[in-house]
């Protein structure tokens, strides 16, 4: 019986160390862990600077004990003790502040606190702030120092949201991408991007919208706002958004705004920024009917286009390229010129101008779909001849920036086509029938833009 006690007793004590034994490792593995975790924080820090704050602090320390000395020495009656010790306070200040502090200054991000900042009340902010008055008008009625005590905390709510609501807008760069080539009508996917430079601090909250000036009342981009919850230090966080631009020409935004009503929605701030764009580019191969040489086989090539008898000399399996159609030869051309004399109204001309410059996009588009040679030409802009491939996109460029041209105000482009009587020529023209000189009826198609339906 007294063997099976000290048996208990004996393995009741194993159990103990063993559980103590557990506790020691589990503490000696977190301590290793927040050693490393200090070593990690450490070789990122820029160690001169710790070191100049730290020694900062310290100065400061002793320049603040030798004030308070002083102040005592001065009750004491001890002028000159108080003087001296007061005149070493100031040294050791005017050192930290002449040597200390530019080493920190170049080391911290000063163009955030540079930020322009728009902020606005709430609705939420103003029944906020009618609530702090009326808490007032109580305390000072009543004398009660709970109320005080009620309105400082109230008071100071609203200096922590501004204060926060700095913060969080501090530090955070946009960049918006668009597609290199944007197509009138069809919706292009873009994205935001808003990237947070702060070291320690996320962001909470912000929301990207299209900045309006009075020049400018309505954003011709980023109609709907794009909202990120949260954007952590030192990352970027990307959003798709979907525009749709429904007529051609140029969209211009000269900035965007982050707005932020983190963290109690009493106040709205916006910082107004700058806009850093990205494109994503798109490239387009040619084909053809004739032999142009022969290269090894890919997975994604055609089985009619191997060459078996080369396959068989090689000895692995070759594909026949092929040239590129020079028959295709066009020369497009889009006359801006508006009629004169027009007896239609102005909206009409400008609808009639506006079917022809899409229809005149839509040839230059099917030729480069044929992967014709195709040369351009308008009164403002001319491309040499080249595969289409090849200049599709110039051409696209300048009939989304063309704009009508009063007649006889520029040379007339008709006239001078009719000189060149070699080339076929696809012609768009705003001019009526019958105005079109007799020399380019043998060597061209006139497409007039009165004959374009709505």
């Amino acid at each position: 019986m007294f063997c099976a006690k000290s048996w208990s007793l004996f393995a009741y004590r194993s159990n103990s160390d063993i559980e103590g034994l557990r506790l020691l490792v589990s503490r000696i593995i977190e301590m290793s862990s927040l050693t490393s975790t200090v070593n990690a924080l450490l070789a990122k820090s820029d160690r001169p600077a710790v070191r100049a704050f730290f020694l900062s602090m310290a100065a400061l320390t002793v320049a603040l004990i030798l004030a308070l000395y002083s102040g005592a020495a001065a009750q004491l009656g001890n002028l000159f003790l108080a003087s001296a010790t007061a005149l070493t306070a100031l040294v050791v200040a005017g050192w930290v502040a002449v040597t200390l502090v530019p080493t920190l200054a170049k080391r911290t991000p000063l163009r955030w606190i540079g930020y322009r900042m728009e902020y606005r009340i709430t609705r939420d902010g103003w029944i906020y702030i009618l609530g702090i008055v009326l808490v007032a008008l109580a305390a000072i009625n009543t004398g009660n120092n709970l109320l005080f005590l009620i309105l400082a905390s109230l008071i100071a709510s609203i200096l922590m949201s501004g204060i926060l609501s700095s913060i969080t807008l501090a530090g955070v760069e946009l960049k918006l991408h668009l597609p290199e080539h944007i197509f009138a009508g069809q919706p292009v996917r873009a994205s935001v991007e808003l990237r947070n430079e702060k070291l320690t601090l996320p962001s909470f909250s912000l929301r990207v919208e299209a900045a309006k000036t009075k020049k400018q009342p309505a954003a011709a981009m980023l109609e709907t706002p794009v909202y990120f919850p949260y954007l952590p230090r030192q990352q970027s966080v990307k959003q798709n958004v979907p525009l749709l631009f429904l007529q051609r020409g140029v969209y211009r935004q000269e900035a965007f705004k982050i707005v932020t009503r983190f963290p109690f929605g009493f106040l709205q701030k916006s910082r107004r920024m700058d806009l850093a764009t990205g494109a994503m580019e798109s490239n387009a191969k040619g084909r053809g009917q004739d032999l142009y040489a022969l290269r090894g086989y890919l997975p994604n090539d055609s089985a009619r286009h191997v060459h078996w008898k080369a396959s068989a000399r090689f000895g692995s399996l070759m594909v026949r390229e092929f040239a590129r159609e020079d028959d295709c030869r066009v020369l497009l051309v889009f006359d801006p010129q508006s009629p004169p004399a027009s007896a239609t109204p102005q909206s009409n001309e400008r609808e009639s101008f506006e079917r022809a410059v899409t229809f005149c996009a839509a040839l230059a588009w099917n030729f480069h779909e044929r992967d014709a040679l195709l040369e351009f030409r308008s009164v403002e802009a001319s491309t040499p001849p080249a595969p289409a491939s090849e200049n599709i996109f110039a051409i696209l460029r300048h009939l989304a920036l063309v704009q009508p041209i009063a007649p006889n105000s520029r040379p007339e482009l008709l006239n001078q086509l009719a000189a060149d009587p070699d080339s076929f020529k696809i012609i768009v023209t705003l001019q009526p029938r019958g105005s079109i000189p007799s020399e380019l009826w043998n060597t061209s198609y006139i497409v007039f833009a009165s004959d374009l339906s709505a």
